[in-house]
Parts: C-alpha cells; sequence; structure tokens
C-alpha cells in the first residue's frame, strides 16, 4: 500500500504553533486549545487558516508574553479534562471488572443469579459504615440478575474460546462421556476431554453438557459427542473413549463407542480408538460378586426402622441404649443405594452397635434371631471389613488429574492383595480382617467359616480379573508409561524399540525418573525420542474412568433444584463450564476491554 504524502515528509509539530495559533498536539492530532476541533493533516498552513477564521478576533490585542500565558492555561485545563476523563473511564472499566469477579463466583457457589441484589445492598450497607465518601464506586457496579446472567454467559464463552484454541496444540486426546437426569427429568450428557500438547503438558476440562430431551440411544449420543469434536476440529487426534460401560455407550454395532469407531475410519484416522470401561464403576460392580445381599438387606431393613420414624430415632439415640450404655459409636447413618462409600459406614456402625441395636428392637417387640445369629454375624463381619478394603481402592481411584497407569497399578495391588487375602483366610489367618477377628474371639460353639469366606473372596477375585480384562490387553502401554526402564524391548513394537535401548542406557535420563516419578517423567523425553514422546502423550491423554462426569452431575444438582428448575440449558451449561474449570481462567481483563461501552448500574443516578 502507498504511502500518503504526509507520511513520507515526516512533518513535526512546532512549539511555536501553541502562541501563535492556540493549538498543541494530543495523540499525534494537532488540537485547537480554544474550540476543541481537530486538524486532521498537520501544516502550519491548515493550522493558521483555522486561527485566522474562527479565533483571530479573540485575541489580537494579546502580546506575545500575554499569548504564551494563555496557551499554557489553556493546556492545564485541557490536560485536567483528559485526566476527569480518563478517572471516569478507569472507574467504569472497574465497576465493569468488579461484576465480572463477582458473577464469577455467584457461579461457583451455585447461587442463584437472584444473589447479585443481594450482593449489592451488603456492599452499600458496609460501604456507609466504613467508606460513605466511595458510595457512588458501589452503586456504579451493575449486578441485576439480567446482568449477573449475561457475565456469567461471556466468562463461560470465553473458557470456551481458550479450550478451542488450546485444542488446537493437542497431539492427542480423550474423552469421558456418562449420562444422567437431572430434577426437571431431562437427559444429560456430560463430556469432559483430556488433551496432552506437544509439551506433554495435559489439560483436563469440561467440554459439554448437552440435553437429550428424547431419546438416549446410541445414535443420538453419538450426534452430541460428535458435535462436540466438530467443535474442537481433531478427529485424527482422538485416542480414547471412557464410558459408564451402559449399552448406549459399548453396543457393539450401535453404541457410542462403535459409531465413534465408524466415524474416525470415514476421517481416515491414522490411530485405533481405545475404548474403556470406567475404572471406578467397574470396581462398585464387582463388590456384588461377593453374593451377600441377604445380609445387607437385613442391616439396611434395621438401621431404615430405627432411622425412618423420629421417635424410633429420638429414643435409639437418646434414651438407654447411647447414653446410659456410654457407648463411643455415636448414631446411626442412613445406608444409601446410591452411595457405595455409604455402605462400609452403615456397616461398620452397625457392628460396633449391635448388642445395642438388639436391645432396641427388643424392647419394640421385635424379631432379632438373626441379628443374633453367629453365622450372620460372622458375614456381618466379613462384609464389613471387605467393604472397607473396597472403599479403600474406590478413594485411591477418585480425583481430577489421575494418569491411567497409576490406576492400573492399584487395580493390580488389589488384585495381589486379594490372593494373599483368600490365601490368608483359608488358613484363618485374620490380620486383614479386624472385624473377622473381633467376631472369631466372641464365637461360643461354632468354628468361624474361614472356607465359606475365603471362597468369597476367590469370586471376587474372579470378578475383579473378568472385568478388568481390557486393561489387561493394554497392559505394555501402561507399564511403558509407568516404567519405561523395566520394559522389555524385545516384546516392545518395533517403531519404539531403538527409542527404548536409548532411553534404558541413559543413565541421565534414568536418574530424571527416579527423581521425578513417572507422570512428569514424559516431559522430560528429548525431542530425539519422538515416537516414545507420541506414546507417552497418547497414554497421558486418557481417562481411567468417568468420576469427572460423575461430580458434574453433583454440580449440576446443587444447581438445578427444585427451586430453580426453570434454569435454561444454557446458562445451566455456562455455570457449570466456570464451576469446573481447573487449568483455565477466564480473561476478565480481555472481556473488559471486548466490552466497548462500559456498563454502568442503573442506580448510578441515586446518589
Amino acid at each position: 500500500m502507498a504511502k500518503r504524502k504526509v507520511d513520507t515528509e515526516n512533518r513535526g509539530f512546532q512549539t511555536r504553533w501553541e502562541s501563535e495559533y492556540m493549538f498543541t498536539k494530543v495523540a499525534g492530532k494537532p488540537v485547537c486549545l480554544l474550540c476543541g476541533e481537530s486538524v486532521a493533516v498537520l501544516k502550519e498552513y491548515n493550522l493558521r487558516r483555522h486561527y485566522e477564521t474562527k479565533h483571530a478576533d479573540k485575541n489580537k490585542n494579546m502580546d506575545m508574553e500575554q499569548r504564551l500565558q494563555k496557551a499554557e492555561e489553556l493546556k492545564r485545563g485541557l490536560k485536567s479534562r483528559q485526566a476527569l476523563f480518563k478517572k471516569a473511564k478507569s472507574q467504569g472499566q472497574a465497576a465493569v471488572k468488579a461484576s465480572f469477579i463477582l458473577a464469577e463466583e455467584i457461579a461457583k457457589s451455585a447461587r442463584p443469579f437472584t444473589e447479585g441484589d443481594f450482593i449489592k445492598n451488603c456492599m452499600i450497607k458496609v460501604c456507609d459504615e466504613v467508606c460513605p465518601e466511595k458510595r457512588q464506586l458501589f452503586l456504579n457496579v451493575s449486578l441485576s440478575r439480567n446482568t449477573i446472567a449475561e457475565r456469567v454467559d461471556q466468562l463461560s464463552i470465553n473458557l470456551k474460546e481458550q479450550l478451542v484454541k488450546k485444542g488446537k496444540d493437542f497431539i492427542a486426546y480423550s474423552l469421558a462421556v456418562d449420562e444422567s437426569t437431572d430434577i426437571s427429568d431431562i437427559a444429560q450428557l456430560s463430556i469432559f476431554i483430556r488433551g496432552v500438547d506437544s509439551n506433554l503438558s495435559v489439560t483436563e476440562e469440561f467440554l459439554a453438557l448437552r440435553p437429550m430431551h428424547g431419546t438416549t440411544t446410541g445414535h443420538d449420543l453419538y450426534e452430541e459427542v460428535s458435535r462436540c469434536v466438530n467443535e474442537m476440529e481433531r478427529w485424527e487426534k482422538l485416542v480414547g473413549l471412557t464410558t459408564d460401560g451402559a449399552p448406549a455407550m459399548c453396543g457393539h454395532r450401535s453404541g457410542l463407542v462403535a459409531k465413534i469407531r465408524e466415524k474416525m475410519q470415514e476421517e481416515n484416522a491414522t490411530g485405533e480408538l481405545t475404548a474403556y470401561h470406567c475404572i471406578i464403576h467397574q470396581e462398585a460392580l464387582c463388590g456384588k460378586a461377593l453374593k451377600m445381599e441377604h445380609v445387607m438387606s437385613i442391616i439396611t431393613r434395621t438401621v431404615n426402622f430405627i432411622r425412618a420414624k423420629g421417635l424410633n430415632h429420638r429414643q435409639f439415640k437418646f434414651k438407654a441404649f447411647l447414653t446410659e450404655l456410654e457407648t463411643e459409636h455415636g448414631d446411626l447413618p442412613y445406608h444409601t443405594e446410591v452411595r457405595w462409600l455409604s455402605q462400609g459406614k452403615v456397616l461398620q456402625r452397625c457392628f460396633e452397635l449391635c448388642e445395642e441395636i438388639c436391645l432396641f428392637l427388643d424392647s419394640k417387640g421385635k424379631d432379632t434371631t438373626q441379628l443374633r445369629d453367629e453365622m450372620f454375624l460372622c458375614e456381618m463381619a466379613f462384609l464389613c471389613d471387605i467393604t472397607s478394603h473396597l472403599n479403600a481402592i474406590n478413594l485411591q481411584l477418585q480425583g481430577r488429574d489421575r494418569v491411567i497407569s497409576d490406576m492400573y497399578s492399584t487395580v493390580k495391588a488389589f488384585k495381589t492383595k486379594l490372593t494373599l487375602w483368600e490365601t490368608q483366610m483359608r488358613k484363618e489367618n485374620l490380620s486383614h480382617f479386624p472385624s473377622c477377628q473381633t467376631m472369631k474371639e466372641k464365637l461360643s460353639t461354632s468354628a468361624f467359616p474361614s472356607t465359606q469366606l475365603a471362597d468369597k473372596i476367590g469370586m471376587l477375585a474372579a470378578d475383579f480379573r473378568r472385568r478388568f480384562a481390557d486393561f489387561e490387553a493394554q497392559k505394555s502401554r501402561l507399564e511403558l508409561l509407568g516404567n519405561p526402564f523395566a520394559v522389555d524391548v524385545e516384546s516392545s513394537p518395533p517403531n519404539l524399540q531403538m527409542e527404548l535401548i536409548d532411553l534404558q542406557c541413559n543413565d541421565a535420563l534414568r536418574a530424571k525418573y527416579a527423581a521425578v516419578g513417572a507422570a512428569e517423567f514424559a516431559r522430560f523425553l528429548p525431542g530425539t525420542m519422538p515416537q516414545l514422546r507420541i506414546q507417552a502423550a497418547q497414554t497421558l491423554s486418557m481417562f481411567g474412568s468417568t468420576y469427572l462426569c460423575e461430580q458434574l452431575f453433583s454440580l449440576m444438582n446443587l444447581n438445578k433444584t427444585s427451586h430453580r428448575s426453570r434454569l435454561t440449558a444454557e446458562h445451566l451449561h455456562s455455570i457449570l463450564r466456570i464451576s469446573s474449570a481447573q487449568s483455565l481462567t477466564p480473561n476478565i481483563d480481555e472481556l473488559v476491554e471486548k466490552m466497548g461501552h462500559h456498563q454502568v448500574s442503573p442506580s448510578t443516578s441515586n446518589k
């Protein structure tokens, strides 16, 4: 593009023009100090013509010194007005920024949008007591319901834009998908993404929550997931999919996994999609293999009898059965079928309070024959101990940023423990079963049923092996990330063998592995080992569970309650994106700049 003549002449503003023509330079342009008009082209002729045409009569009787004084006075006035304008602009920006910050906090705390008005009223009252001269600044902050809703949507869009931008750098990513129903009986499909960039840095974020008002077949699920992947524009980098194992997710022909594999073939994706059934869900299902529902049903019925009626609960808690016996165990919790961990707490408390419970039920005329049966008590003690062990592994598998190789190691260790426990139980070695040990010491006539309980452990171990067979199929890949220095090179894929030899013979990298651990070590793999880096990126991107989806559904239920059942899908989606964000943070300063005009609260005029 050709430069204008004025640009090539390097014209500069001359100081004498301030007194001669009453002009000064503002933001690169000459501005008249008398009327505030600017001249487009910086030429002395233009300034002189403007002055002689519009202002010559006003200053014709002034000498040069007076004109200089007049110019300086006008310049001071101009600077004062500019400072005032900048201050007003700065205060406006601060008010808008404050509304964004509070909107983010309201979203994170699962509060309704109307809380903004309540917060503002509190702010004004505090201001009136602490700094009344600043009252107008607080009034300028707009926190109306509509403003908060708008801010939450803007924050969500900003986070989504950041995620899409980051996604363009992913060299591998995986999805975690799960489905649940909200309080309005609308099926909600939760989708999380876990991506790894070229620096082997992991990003784990909420991708979308899709309401499904009709059916939830595999095709329906695929349409929603496909729409999300299309937004990321990276089908060829998708390497893993973790689901809850439902037929609509894992059906061989029309399930979500099958549909996505077909789509990847259409897109000519080079890699193979690895599908996993959530590790935590699998582990919880393994507990059903014990086939001890008859024990749990009696305990549940007993606890619910005590807890369901207020009178029974008060009498059990405060009368002779707890207070006078001075038991240290406290109250009985409800057993909730949905919450797997609650079963362990109920079992433990019931076993510890078994005698007190029987006394209370006797006083109510209830039959306690089963609760006093020694075989039943042995089974309850065993169920109490084994559930405690299952709960321990469940907690180890939960949490964000879990590396799948570590989760696999946890499951592998538990399977080894099951083998040990089965052997020990057959020998009546109850070192790891404290409740069973206590029960054995109390037995009066019958022998402890160690053989039957050992068989139960064997059934549990067999179910673990069956359910985690798909992880066994990926054993070499997982061990490659977990400990690449212990991997057998000869049995590894040919494209990795040369790099593995270089790695295992590198003492410096071996020392770094020992210092930082498996998960962090991948980032230190040198660029001379590209195949190992790609392999590490693909494994690091894998979800081991749908824990994040389950956690999101808890957030969803906190936000969409019976009091907020009409919360729109768009607003719910925005709230959940903000409250579940981890590595991403809304760029509020950028949002304030983009707004162009700065919204001030309608109450500004209320002095």
